[in-house]
């Protein structure tokens, strides 16, 4: 559901679904082709949100931005169910693990990999093309031609996923 706030109102690109259980509120741009799943939150009442093109923001993540600032989120990311973020930038094609949180202005290059449960301290910057684990967060590795031929699986999964709700919707069990 999209709430106008403060009188700003989401705007939601072309072929994006965005489930009837999800809260969209305020400054948020949502590009074309996400997925944003039930139980999102996304709060742009203070600050805005971005979302890149072919995004997917599975259940239950909550989505906030610093104050009088921008939470840019690029391009093709993933941020698994349950993540907290509160970040400044996530870059293109990056991988936000489920659970993990992303403390007030961090920063995640792009491609990078934050695993599952970590948790990224304020203003900390993982570089790109890594995976970050842990709490805090610290780099453990490079990441592989295996884990990207991985998640541009997944990518398109969550691509595929938003058109097919988009197409068949749900529908109440009587």
């Amino acid at each position: 559901m999209l709430y106008r706030f403060d009188g700003r109102e989401p705007t939601v690109g072309k072929d994006t679904y965005v489930s009837d259980l999800a809260r969209v509120i305020g400054n948020v741009v949502i590009g074309a082709n996400c997925y944003i799943g039930h139980g999102a939150i996304l709060r742009g009442d203070y600050g805005r949100i971005e979302i890149g093109d072919g995004t997917a923001v599975e259940e239950g993540v909550i989505i906030h931005a610093p104050p009088g600032n921008t939470n840019l989120i690029g391009t093709k990311v993933t941020i698994g169910h349950l993540a907290m973020v509160h970040g400044k930038y996530i870059g293109n094609m990056a991988v936000i693990g489920m659970g993990s949180i992303l403390s007030i202005w961090s920063e995640i290059g792009e491609g990078a990999i934050v695993a599952e449960g970590t948790v990224v301290k304020m203003k900390q910057i993982i570089p790109p093309k890594v995976v970050a684990a842990g709490n805090p967060a610290q780099i453990v590795r490079e990441i592989s031609a295996k884990d990207e031929e991985f998640w541009n699986m997944g990518k398109q999964l969550y691509i595929d996923l938003a058109k097919k709700y988009l197409t068949e919707g749900m529908h109440p069990v009587q």
